[in-house]
């Protein structure tokens, strides 16, 4: 299987984006506060664990790109690809749409800075997510459109009689969590969050009613991604944070429902020869490529 060009330009430009951000926090990381007004506050045990942490994200970030772009993340389980693609996606997503939503009503007023990170900081960490999230999407989708033609075919696995209880279920609790968000939200990202909310269980129950189409396969996708991948981390911090709110429960929920919707989701993608196959095909054993092509076709 051959690498297309656009597949490459895009992982190119995605490992390209994770480069300020890495940078910047390595440098926080090893004693060098630039951008950073009071530096005293960066050098507490918790901040340098949440800048271990978040450098570890993006660093994710930069493997998977590189291994969409390479033939050896041809062979990787599609679980380990998969997975934390579904939560950086989430985690992206919201801040793709969010943040020009942001500038457009608010202008750059909450990317100005504050009383100890500069401005400039702001600019190029939600410049960099933002081309990272597009590209890496794209990445992805020029990627699963190589080693799984079948996703953009809409040739999806049948959905058993308990999957629709699932999504109507579902639904129901991404309607609560949105109308929570709504309800709850400042600004203008956390109703991005509460519009994925719902955008991810109409588009998991459309797949489960059949209607087989690419846009709603994303709704799903990058709506309970952003469920889970935000609230774990907004729960940690909370729970270092050690201040119990209303926003504790919502959370929860949130947490809850995108992982039901992430696990019946890949039952869907996996069941009756669907999408995503999790075992490697027989003809594949001899060059483990795990394209599911024999193994005379396509390889030099």
């Amino acid at each position: 299987m051959t690498t297309s060009p656009g597949r490459i330009v895009a992982g190119v430009v995605a490992m390209a984006a994770t480069l300020p951000y890495l940078t910047l926090k390595l440098l926080w990381l090893t004693g060098t506060y630039v951008g950073v007004s009071r530096p005293e506050l960066f050098a507490t045990a918790k901040m340098i664990g949440a800048n271990a942490a978040t450098f570890a994200l993006d660093a994710v970030g930069l493997v998977l790109a590189l291994a969409f772009i390479t033939r050896w993340g041809l062979r990787l389980p599609a679980w380990l690809v998969a997975l934390p693609l579904w939560v950086g996606t989430g985690l992206l997503g919201t801040i793709v749409v969010g943040t020009p939503l942001t500038v457009l009503v608010e202008g750059l007023a909450p990317f100005s800075g504050d009383e100890v990170i500069a401005s400039w900081v702001f600019m190029v960490v939600y410049g960099g997510f933002i081309v990272q999230g597009i590209a890496l999407a794209a990445a992805f989708a020029f990627y699963a459109a190589d080693r799984w033609p079948a996703a953009w075919s809409g040739r999806y696995g049948t959905a058993p009689p308990l999957q629709r209880v699932v999504a109507w279920g579902a639904l129901i609790m991404c309607v609560v969590v949105g109308g929570a968000k709504f309800a709850l939200a400042e600004r203008i990202p956390e109703l991005v969050a509460g519009v994925l909310a719902l955008a991810a269980g109409a588009g998991y129950l459309a797949l489960v009613l059949g209607r087989r189409r690419l846009p709603y396969l994303m709704m799903a996708w990058v709506g309970s991604g952003s469920m889970f991948g935000w609230a774990l981390y907004t729960l940690i911090i909370m729970i270092v944070q050690g201040v119990p709110t209303t926003a504790h429960m919502v959370e929860l929920f949130a947490l809850m429902t995108g992982l039901v919707l992430g696990v019946a989701g890949a039952f869907l993608l996996t069941s009756g020869g669907g999408v995503v196959q999790a075992a490697q095909d027989p003809l594949e054993r001899d060059d483990r490529e795990g394209d599911r092509r024999p193994a005379y076709q396509g390889h030099h």
